[in-house]
């Protein structure tokens, strides 16, 4: 019996201070994705504070309205067509992805990647293509609002409003895809 009494107090003992050592013990090992965050973090800090910003910063500070992703739902002139979805990335250096989409069901998307650039004077956006040279024109109407134009830089004929992509963090609705 002082066996079996022994043991329950040493179970008991045991389990008491199992349940108090998690308490006491406040350096909990930080996860491997916590680690490399924090790496990162400081590496950029590092990055940072070495570099002389003082070149860019006013060119940062004006283009900063056009970068973002721009969504729309534009018309096409072909027939059987009822409109095809658009969305622009205006990357950083001035890059852009644009994806477009027709309207049906199980229709493929198409992509095209190239350089943009901005006149401040006429307030357009151009995209150049890296596989053809195909240029996009877009008429700036605020920072958050494109306007797509014929490829000699005139208004499309019709409705403004029907070739207009906003930028996604100034819609509140998100009818269009997203990637």
């Amino acid at each position: 019996m002082q066996t079996f009494t022994r043991k329950i107090k040493k179970n008991v003992t045991l389990i008491f201070f199992g349940a108090l050592l998690p308490a006491l013990n406040v350096a909990w090992a930080e996860s491997d994705k916590q680690l490399q965050e924090k790496t990162l973090k400081a590496r950029e800090m590092i990055h940072q504070q070495s570099m002389d910003h003082s070149a860019h910063t006013n060119l940062a500070d004006k283009t900063e309205g056009f970068r973002g992703v721009f969504y729309g739902y534009l018309p096409c002139k072909e027939k059987d067509c009822d409109g095809f979805k658009m969305t622009l990335s205006l990357k950083q250096k001035n890059n852009y992805l644009l994806v477009t989409q027709y309207a049906k069901a199980s229709s493929r998307e198409y992509y095209d990647k190239g350089k943009y650039d901005w006149d401040d004077k006429t307030h357009t956006l151009s995209l150049t293509s890296n596989k053809n040279d195909l240029k996009r024109q877009f008429s700036i109407k605020d920072e958050g609002t494109l306007v797509q134009l014929n490829s000699d830089g005139t208004p499309i004929p019709g409705d403004q409003d029907d070739y207009t992509l906003e930028r996604s963090d100034k819609t509140k609705s998100r009818e269009v895809h997203i990637h």
